[in-house]
């Protein structure tokens, strides 16, 4: 049985369009040590994710995307010429660790997370918890199958 993520992205940066173009990715730069470990310990192969634009006017769910490799360690880390380098990461000890996603879905429309605070059901949901910022952060498989549902109806309405 898949687990199932809530991936964050500022759209500037790296978006569901992109990720789209892209098909697949690495998920590189997660610099927040409990992110890390789901990326490193927990995120499987066929894990699906909700990839979320962050830092956006609105932010949002804007699609789905899939877990295409277990962790491994993050290239960017070891490499002095890239913003993500981190000089105690050695590849004999890697600090920071990545996994391949590969699109899935991009949604019609975003679900911002005004209104997700409006669905019943998502009360619990680390995204909605006050000071939550990780980038990469897991969902129930209750959580999944409501906001999966709700766009299901919306994308059946607009059809």
């Amino acid at each position: 049985m898949p687990n199932y993520w809530l991936i964050k992205s500022e759209p500037g940066v790296y978006s569901i369009d992109d990720l789209k173009r892209d098909g697949k990715t690495y998920w590189d730069g997660v610099r927040n040590y409990q992110a890390r470990n789901f990326l490193r310990d927990q995120m499987k192969p066929g894990d699906k994710a909700f990839f979320y634009h962050s830092n956006a006017d609105p932010s949002g769910i804007a699609g789905i995307c899939e877990a295409a490799s277990e962790g491994y360690p993050d290239p960017s880390a070891f490499d002095p010429k890239d913003h993500h380098y981190d000089s105690k990461s050695a590849k004999d000890h890697p600090v920071w660790y990545v996994v391949d996603i590969q699109f899935v879905k991009k949604f019609r429309r975003l679900l911002p997370l005004e209104e997700l605070r409006k669905i019943q059901g998502l009360e619990k949901m680390a995204l909605l918890k006050r000071g939550q910022r990780l980038s990469v952060q897991p969902v129930s498989a209750k959580e999944w199958r409501i906001i999966s549902e709700f766009f299901e109806r919306f994308e059946n309405q607009e059809a």
